[in-house]
């Protein structure tokens, strides 16, 4: 089966907020046993217009990886996050 994936690219405007959802969503994360691959650190913008944060997280199957998303863990979480940034989030399957 293969892996599932979520890549989210991240802009934080509301630090103070952000921190709710960044307290609140490893909930989901470990409910769904995802791994954190990348999350901030150093990159850089080859092409396109990026964001500031940049987040690699890697689930057992694709299904796993919509599951969580849509989980009411995930979407409490989610709801903690409106108006702290702007985020891009597209799941993939892998190899």
């Amino acid at each position: 089966m293969a892996k599932g994936y979520w890549i989210a690219h991240v802009t934080v405007t509301d630090p103070d907020q952000y921190k709710h959802y960044a307290d609140a969503a490893p909930e989901a994360f470990k409910k769904y046993n995802a791994r954190m691959l990348a999350r901030g650190g150093q990159h850089s913008q080859m092409e396109g217009a990026g964001k500031a944060r940049n987040v690699v997280i890697e689930f057992d199957s694709y299904q796993d990886a919509v599951d969580c998303f849509n989980s009411d863990e995930y979407q409490a979480a989610r709801a903690k996050r409106v108006g702290a940034g702007d985020a891009d989030i597209v799941i993939v399957e892998g190899l």
